[in-house]
C-alpha cells in the first residue's frame, strides 16, 4: 500500500488502449490528425482575434482565451498518448502523473468558469444591448478572465491535494492519462470522507456554472422571442447557438466523467468519453465558431486575401 505522493522515481503503467490492439494504429492516425487540426484551428482563432480590429470585442477576447485553454488541455495528454499507442513507452513517473493530473484539472476547471463568463457576455449583449459597452468594459473583461484562471487552478489545487492523501494499491492505471476517477479506483481502503469532499468540489465547479449558464440562456431566449424582426432573431440565435453547442459538448462529457459514482464508473467507457472532451471537443470549438460566425469567416478571408495580394 502506497500513498499517492510516492517517490518520483516510481512509475505508473498507463494501460491506454492496449486491451484493443487492433484499434491502436487507427487511433494513432485519428488522434494525430485531430490534434493537428486542433493546433491549427485554435491558433488561427487566437491570431485572428489579435489581427482583425472587428474582433477586438469582449466575445472574441474570451474566445481567444477558450482557444488557448483548448490548446493547452489537449496538449497535456496527447503526446504521451501517441507514445503509448506506438508502444514505445507505457509508463509515466509519479511526478509526471501528479503534474498531468493537476494541469488537466486546472485547465478543465478554468474552462468551466470561462464558459459562464462567455454566457454572461452573451446575456449582456442580447438582454442589455444599450448598456453592453458599459457593462463589458475592458477592465471587467480582464478581471473576469483572471477570475476564470485563478478559480480553475485553485479548484485543481484542492482536488489534487485531497487526492494525494488517498493510499493507493497498484501501479496499473486503466487509462491513457492520469485522470481522477481512475485513481479513485486504486484506493486501498475506504476513503469515503475524502471522496465526499472531492465530489463536492467537483459538483461546485460543474453543476453551479452549468446552472448559471442555463439561467443566462433562459433570459436570452425570452429576450430573443420578443424581437419582431426574423433577421434579428436569427442573428441572436446564431451568435448564441455556437456557444450553447460548445457548452453542451464540454459539460455533457465532463459531468458524465466526474460526477458518476466510483462504484458505477466504467474505465473502458471513461477512456472513450475522455477522448471526446480532451481531444475531439478542442478540435470542434474553432470549427463551430468559424462555420457559424460571419465575423470570424470575414476576418479569415480578409487575412487570406491580404496574403494573396502580397504574392
Amino acid at each position: 500500500m502506497d500513498s499517492f505522493n510516492a517517490t518520483v522515481e516510481e512509475r505508473f503503467i498507463l494501460v491506454g488502449f492496449s486491451d484493443w490492439p487492433q484499434l491502436e494504429l487507427i487511433l494513432f492516425v485519428f488522434i494525430s490528425i485531430v490534434y493537428s487540426i486542433t493546433l491549427f484551428g485554435n491558433t488561427t482563432i487566437i491570431a485572428l482575434s489579435r489581427m482583425d480590429l472587428r474582433l477586438h470585442t469582449p466575445m472574441y477576447f474570451f474566445l481567444s482565451h477558450l482557444s488557448f485553454l483548448d490548446l493547452c488541455l489537449t496538449t497535456s495528454p496527447v503526446p504521451q498518448l501517441l507514445i503509448n499507442l506506438h508502444g514505445l513507452d507505457r509508463t509515466i513517473s509519479y511526478g509526471g502523473c501528479v503534474a498531468q493530473l493537476f494541469i488537466c484539472l486546472a485547465l478543465g476547471s478554468t474552462e468551466c468558469v470561462l464558459l459562464v463568463v462567455m454566457a454572461f457576455d452573451r446575456y449582456a449583449a442580447v438582454c442589455r444591448p444599450l448598456h453592453y459597452t458599459t457593462i463589458m468594459h475592458p477592465v471587467l473583461c480582464q478581471a473576469l478572465a483572471i477570475v476564470s484562471w485563478v478559480g480553475g487552478f485553485l479548484n485543481s489545487l484542492i482536488q489534487t491535494g485531497l487526492m494525494m492523501t488517498i493510499p493507493l494499491c497498484g501501479r496499473r492505471l486503466n487509462h491513457f492519462f492520469c485522470e481522477m476517477p481512475v485513481f479513485l479506483k486504486l484506493a486501498c481502503k475506504d476513503t469515503g470522507d475524502t471522496e465526499a469532499k472531492m465530489f463536492v468540489v467537483r459538483a461546485i465547479i460543474l453543476v453551479f456554472p452549468a446552472t448559471l449558464i442555463l439561467a443566462s440562456y433562459g433570459h436570452i431566449a425570452r429576450a430573443v422571442l420578443k424581437v419582431k424582426s426574423m433577421a434579428g432573431r436569427r442573428k441572436a440565435f446564431g451568435t448564441c447557438g455556437s456557444h450553447l453547442l460548445v457548452v453542451s459538448l464540454f459539460y455533457g462529457s465532463a459531468i458524465y466523467t466526474y460526477l458518476e459514482p466510483k462504484s458505477t464508473y466504467s474505465e473502458s467507457k471513461g477512456k472513450f468519453v475522455a477522448l471526446f472532451y480532451i481531444i475531439v471537443t478542442p478540435m470542434l470549438n474553432p470549427l463551430i465558431y468559424t462555420l457559424r460566425n460571419k465575423d470570424v469567416k470575414g476576418a479569415l478571408w480578409k487575412v487570406l486575401g491580404r496574403g494573396t495580394d502580397q504574392e
